[in-house]
């Protein structure tokens, strides 16, 4: 009998053909580790006690926890570890790892490892597969090397404290290394020429290597980055370097460099940066060198010569150029690339007119700068088609003729010094337009006319300065309106008539001196209880000093002198400096000390005798101070204690003062004695924080300073190693970054010390944001002042010159960020990482939320982890 076939059930045929695909590839689909990587990820695991390593049930696939990477497709072994801010700071994990045999990649940054130990060295060099290490952002101190690892090609030291010869550690081994960070460091010696030819990337910044740059650089083909900034550097430029035809920066900022730049770097088709800035450069800027570059930084150099004709013409690819604080002559280039964003060429030599062709088309550039020069000419009216600028600064030159009304056109500007030319006519009314702006500096030039009343329309003005001009007529009574108005300079001019209400937000200054006003002075002026300093000297004010004028609470210096004033001055605080010499009808102040006016024979011999009582009285306090002093404090301790009683004079002694800035404008106006005398009370600080006191100080220059003192009733203040602070404080001279609030300088005095910075900014980010109307800060002005904080917190976590750790910023947010402009962010606060001694203190910091480190936006505080 034939057999009949039956063709199974499609149903069951379906069934057996997905069971038998399941069976086929179920250690594909459902992969695990070996059970020696399962063990060996699970010891790791419990030696480490990562909390989220140990959650039920992730023992069996450690391919789920965070920081590993597992091969891909079938997940069958570890490949990548990433430990990276996990809070580790024992080492003695490491010879574990090098267990897994297919390791490629180890992160263990930003961490608390103080070692690499021995047994890392000898087990990790066994696995061929790996090529990346990264240890930055820790506290090693040294190792024995890795002269076996023959696999590795990215090798990342930073931030560490590596010390000794940097060929003593023989990355000269690793032959096929492509990428090697050493940056933040204290390694010494010469600059590594043994390493592989196969290095892209070479990064040894923020180091103490001496020596010069060697010609057998251009042996390393691939270099595309070279970072040798903030070394110790010297010698010139090998003119090998132009070899490097792959080479993209070079960055060689602050070392001891001289000679020439070498003209062979604009061959270089692929260099897009190129920084050499804070240095001893001397001759020409050689032709061609902007050729392909993006950004060229040779500031503070002593380069001279003329800019040639070609590094700001026809180049496409242009973006910031940066020459200023050079020895540069000769005149402007009459063409300058379209695609220009910063033009920085103050503080040179540079002579001649400026030509409108040069500007009317550059509509990206946001920063002019060419103050400090011998520019003479006009203004080119052509500057009103700059529709981007932020900051135009023109000061200190010779430019002449009227302010073109153009200007007005810059609606983007926020910052316009024009001060110390010889501009004549009168101010336009168009300057009124200008609605961002922030400082407004015509002072010390030949403008006559009156103040128009259309500047009243800057509301967001801050500081105005108009004073030595030949302004005439009355001060508009609008001028109240300027409602963020904190500075105020109308002296040296030829005002006259009624002072009207005055904006109520003037803190820094209030100046009419040297005008022709008469009369009482006016109550209004009672309203100003945020002022700091009032000038109404030199004019025909008459009357009696008004008693008003003791209720301004914040006033430190009133300057009454040379009017027409009668009887006896009111009692201020101590605090209040006060000058009446000039008034005739003025005879005595409060505690008994005559003003000689014009005294009669009886009132000079009361003076003489008030004169010798006093002086006995303070010889005989001085013997008794003096005997004291001794007595307590002994001979040679430099320390003189502010008398806390009402109505002391005694200052504190200045120890030492030192300048930190190359500019020599601040060497001539700043004063340590004047700045010690003017913080030497407290409650005229700007304000207060924890650990910082405020201050804004006018030196005898008429110049302003930003000063902080830091409070030393929490003994946070490291005193007994004054000698670390300077050097500390002298490395936080030598940063520089356009997004970096630096020291200008520092004194050191009886009661602690001050730090000294320019009085540019006017608003912290914090104020912007929550005090001003929403629409103050625009998506692009947002965008600009993150890009800037962003490139501000990069450069401090890797630019501490000569102390290889970071810079934190402790507590990083919206009010330690000043702003310059609405496009233009400072961090600040940088110090207090470095004068602060936590260990110290009286009070808990543990309550401020990142106090000991930067703690990330959005992230909740841990006070049990670190953060780099």
């Amino acid at each position: 009998m034939k057999k009949i076939q039956v063709p199974p059930e499609p149903g069951k045929s379906m069934f057996c053909l997905f069971f038998f695909i399941f069976l086929s590839c179920f250690h594909v689909c459902f992969p695990e580790l070996s059970s020696t990587q399962t063990n060996t990820m699970i010891e790791l695991s419990r030696f480490l006690s990562i909390p989220d390593w140990n959650f039920p049930g992730s023992e069996r696939n450690p391919c789920s926890w965070e920081g590993v990477d597992c091969s891909r497709p079938d997940s069958s072994s570890v490949i990548s570890l990433s430990l990276s801010g996990f809070d580790l700071s024992n080492s003695s994990f490491l010879p574990l790892v090098c267990q897994i045999q297919t390791l490629e990649s180890l992160d263990v940054s930003n961490n608390s490892l103080s070692s690499i130990p021995d047994g890392f060295m000898t087990n990790c060099r066994t696995l061929v597969g790996l090529k990346q290490l990264n240890f930055s952002g820790n506290q090693v101190s040294s190792f024995r090397g890795f002269r076996n690892f023959s696999k590795l090609e990215v090798l990342d030291i930073s931030h560490n404290r590596l010390s000794g010869n940097i060929e003593d550690y023989g990355f000269d081994a690793l032959v096929q290394l492509k990428n090697l960070s050493l940056s933040f460091n204290k390694l010494a010696g010469s600059v590594p020429t043994n390493l592989a030819k196969s290095v892209v990337n070479l990064e040894v910044s923020d180091n103490l290597l001496s020596g010069s740059i060697p010609e057998g650089i251009d042996d390393y083909q691939e270099l595309r980055l070279v970072d040798l900034s903030d070394n110790q550097l010297d010698g010139s430029l090998p003119s090998s370097l132009g070899n490097l035809s792959k080479l993209e920066t070079l960055l060689l900022s602050n070392n001891n460099l001289k000679g020439a730049i070498p003209e062979s770097l604009s061959r270089i088709q692929t260099l897009s940066r190129f920084a050499a800035n804070r240095n001893g450069f001397t001759g020409a800027i050689p032709s061609g060198i902007t050729k392909h570059l993006e950004n060229l930084d040779l500031s503070f150099n002593l380069l001279n010569g003329s800019i040639p004709d070609d590094l700001l013409s026809q180049q496409p690819k242009l973006v910031s150029v940066d020459l200023s604080s050079n020895q540069l002559v000769g005149w402007l280039p009459q063409s300058i690339s379209h695609s220009l964003v910063r033009l920085r060429l103050g503080s040179n030599k540079l002579i001649g007119s400026v030509s409108s062709a040069a500007f009317e088309s550059l509509q990206n550039l946001t920063y002019l700068e060419m103050d400090n020069n011998g520019l003479t000419g006009h203004i080119p009216p052509a500057f009103g088609n700059l529709v981007s600028l932020n900051l135009l600064n023109l000061e200190m030159n010779q430019f002449v003729g009227i302010l073109p009304p153009s200007l007005g056109n810059i609606t983007s500007l926020q910052v316009l010094k024009l001060e110390q030319n010889k501009l004549t006519g009168e101010i336009p009314d168009e300057i009124g337009s200008l609605s961002k702006l922030l400082i407004l500096d015509l002072s010390w030039n030949s403008l006559s006319g009156s103040i128009p009343s259309s500047l009243s329309n800057l509301t967001e003005l801050t500081n105005m300065k108009l004073q030595g001009n030949s302004l005439s007529g009355t001060i508009p009574d609008s001028i109240g309106d300027l409602s963020s108005l904190l500075e105020l300079q109308l002296g040296q001019n030829q005002l006259r008539g009624r002072i009207p209400i005055m904006p109520p937000k003037l803190q820094i200054c209030l100046n009419l001196s040297t005008n022709m006003f008469q009369g009482p002075i006016p109550s209004t002026l009672s309203q100003l209880d945020r002022l700091e300093v009032l000038d109404l000297s030199n004019n025909k004010f008459s009357g009696e000093i008004p008693g008003f004028l003791t209720s301004l609470i914040s006033l430190r210096q009133l300057v009454l002198s040379n009017n027409q004033l009668i009887g006896n001055i009111p009692k201020f605080t101590h605090n209040v400096s006060i000058s009446v010499t000039g008034n005739p009808e003025i005879t005595t102040v409060d505690h008994g000390v005559v003003i000689p006016g014009r005294p009669s024979g009886k009132s000079q011999l009361v003076l003489i005798v008030t004169l010798v009582a006093i002086g006995v009285t303070a010889l005989v306090a001085v013997i008794i101070i003096l005997k004291l002093y001794r007595r307590f404090n002994g001979v040679n301790n430099m320390q003189v204690d502010l008398d806390e009683e009402e109505g002391s004079t005694v200052l504190p002694e200045v120890i030492h003062g030192k300048l930190l800035t190359s500019n020599s404008l601040h060497k001539s106006n700043i004063n340590f004695a004047k700045a010690v005398e003017a913080v030497a009370h407290p409650e005229n600080a700007l304000f207060q924080t924890m650990f910082w006191s405020y201050y804004r100080v006018v030196m005898p220059s008429g110049s302003s300073y930003f000063i902080k003192k830091l409070n030393t009733r929490e003994r946070l203040f490291q005193q007994a190693s004054s000698e670390q602070l300077e050097l500390d404080l002298e490395m936080l001279g030598k940063l520089h970054h356009s997004n970096v609030m630096v020291p200008l300088a520092y004194v050191l005095y009886s009661q602690g010390v001050l730090l000294f910075y320019e009085f540019a900014h006017t608003h912290s980010l914090y104020d912007v944001l929550h005090n001003h109307p929403s629409d103050v800060v625009d998506w692009t002005s947002r965008y600009s002042i993150a890009v800037g904080i962003a490139q501000g917190i990069c450069y401090l976590h890797g630019s501490n010159s000569n102390a290889r750790d970071p810079i934190l910023v402790p507590d990083l947010s919206s009010k330690k960020i000043m702003l310059k402009s609405l496009t233009e962010p400072l961090v600040a606060d940088i110090e207090l990482f470095k004068v602060i001694d936590p260990s110290r203190s009286n009070s808990s910091l543990s309550t401020v939320a990142g106090t000991i480190g930067y703690i990330p936006p959005g992230e909740p505080y841990n006070s049990t982890k670190s953060f780099v």
